[in-house]
Order: structure tokens, then C-alpha cells, then sequence
């Protein structure tokens, strides 16, 4: 039984990255004119979005979504959430049609295929330079000049303990959101550390839980309550995680 489950977890794990490279294929033309002017990121993000949904639902992942509060079209936002899966940008994709920008490690661009528009869109972060962490800002103040929302996973990246229910928060989405005076989008993924997490034989198709928590409001604050605002998101994030944990069908409160 375990050499059968052995068998598909990796025959699965081969077909989510030709579901990765399917729809960049057929869509690749479109793709490179969209990112040929800052202006076409918006048809750029249109057509993520669909392979996003694609992946998720050649998968066999079915998302539910619980929102407290929408997010206004055309507003710029700074969303946070948990981070234990490559399906959390997936996922992520598919949850809004509020255009935005990832930023993101590095290391993902050398993905084939993913990785050339990866590295053409996204805001790219090298954590053990500093200067690398300033760009970051610059362009991250530059999307948002421009309409866009901006996306970070404030753990930094994914644990390497899978027992971590959630790791630390970094700054630089607090501080980011803070200057610019957006709002903040809390949002917990349950089950994709269980759907498909980064160790390899491991994982199944199923249901994805969503929580889109109420908005945290950043106009008028400052950087003194960076670590307070830090902090009532983290918590926001921790305590959804673990109502999740304790009533695995429900927990939306």
C-alpha cells in the first residue's frame, strides 16, 4: 500500500508542473506582450489568474472562500497571509480580481518557464542583502503608485519544521502598508500545508479553506505601531489557524 501511495505521489507531483507549463504555453504570446510595458500588467494578471485556477483545479483542489469584508476594485491593498505550500500563490491568484504583485524569494525564478515571467512581474527579494531589501521598497512604492496591491508572505518563506503552525512576521509589508497608508488584508490558508506541502511524498486532492479576514486600517499610523500592528495580524492569522485545526469543518467565525 505504502509503494502504491509512493507511485502517485509522484506521478502527481510530475503533473502539477506540466499543469504549470500548459497553460504558459498556450497563453505564451499574449504573456510576453502583457509584460512588455508596465501598463499590460493588469491583462498580464487577468491571464495568471486563469492559470492559477487551472492548476488548482487539474489538481483536484476545490477553494471555499470566507470573507468578512470585499476588497474595493481599482484600491490598493497590502495582503498578508500563511505560507506552507508552492499552492499558495495559486490560490492566492485566484481569490481576487484586484490586480497585485507578489514579492517574492529569488530562488523562484529559476523555475523554467514560471520563472521568465516570474522574475519580469514580480518584485524580487534577496533576504540576505540589504540593499536588495531597499529595491524592494522602491518598487513595491512604484506598484502601488501605479493602483496595484502588493503581496508578501510576512513569514519570509515556508518553515522547515512542517509542525510550525506559524512562523514570525518580517516587517516590510507593516512598514510598506504603514508609509503608504493602505490597508491591510489579513488571510489564512487552512489545508494547504495538508493539500500540498513541500515534502514531496505527501499531499492529496481536496477541499482548500479560505478566511478573508475584516481590513486592518494603516491611515494615520506611524512607525512606532509597526510591531503593534505586526502583531494584531499575526494573531488574527494564529488564532484562525488554530479554530481551523479544532473544527475541520467549519471554522469561519
Amino acid at each position: 500500500m505504502r509503494g502504491l501511495k509512493i507511485v502517485f505521489w509522484v506521478l502527481w507531483r510530475v503533473w502539477f508542473y506540466i499543469l504549470m507549463a500548459i497553460p504558459i504555453l498556450v497563453m505564451f504570446p499574449f504573456l510576453v506582450l502583457s509584460i512588455l510595458t508596465e501598463s499590460g500588467y493588469p491583462y498580464f494578471f487577468k491571464m495568471a489568474r486563469i492559470w492559477a485556477k487551472f492548476i488548482l483545479f487539474g489538481m483536484g483542489f476545490y477553494y471555499k472562500i470566507d470573507k468578512n469584508q470585499e476588497m474595493e476594485y481599482q484600491k490598493s491593498y497590502m495582503i498578508v497571509a500563511n505560507h506552507t505550500s508552492m499552492a499558495d500563490i495559486m490560490l492566492m491568484l485566484a481569490l481576487t480580481r484586484n490586480p497585485f504583485v507578489f514579492v517574492g524569494k529569488k530562488e523562484l525564478s529559476k523555475i523554467p518557464l514560471f520563472g521568465f515571467f516570474y522574475k519580469r512581474t514580480c518584485i524580487l527579494v534577496d533576504r540576505s542583502s540589504s540593499k536588495s531589501r531597499m529595491e524592494v521598497f522602491n518598487r513595491a512604492q512604484k506598484r502601488i503608485n501605479q493602483g496595484l496591491s502588493i503581496c508578501i508572505f510576512p513569514e519570509g518563506g515556508v518553515p522547515d519544521d512542517e509542525s510550525i503552525l506559524l512562523d514570525t512576521f518580517k516587517d516590510g509589508a507593516f512598514r510598506l502598508a504603514i508609509e503608504h497608508e493602505i490597508r491591510m488584508v489579513p488571510i489564512t490558508f487552512a489545508d494547504n500545508k495538508k493539500r500540498f506541502s513541500y515534502t514531496f511524498f505527501s499531499g492529496s486532492p481536496g477541499i482548500m479553506r479560505v478566511k478573508m479576514h475584516s481590513h486592518i486600517e494603516t491611515l494615520g499610523k506611524t512607525g512606532v505601531d509597526r510591531k503593534e500592528i505586526r502583531e494584531e495580524v499575526r494573531e488574527i492569522i494564529y488564532n484562525q489557524l488554530v479554530a481551523f485545526d479544532s473544527d475541520p469543518i467549519k471554522s469561519y467565525s
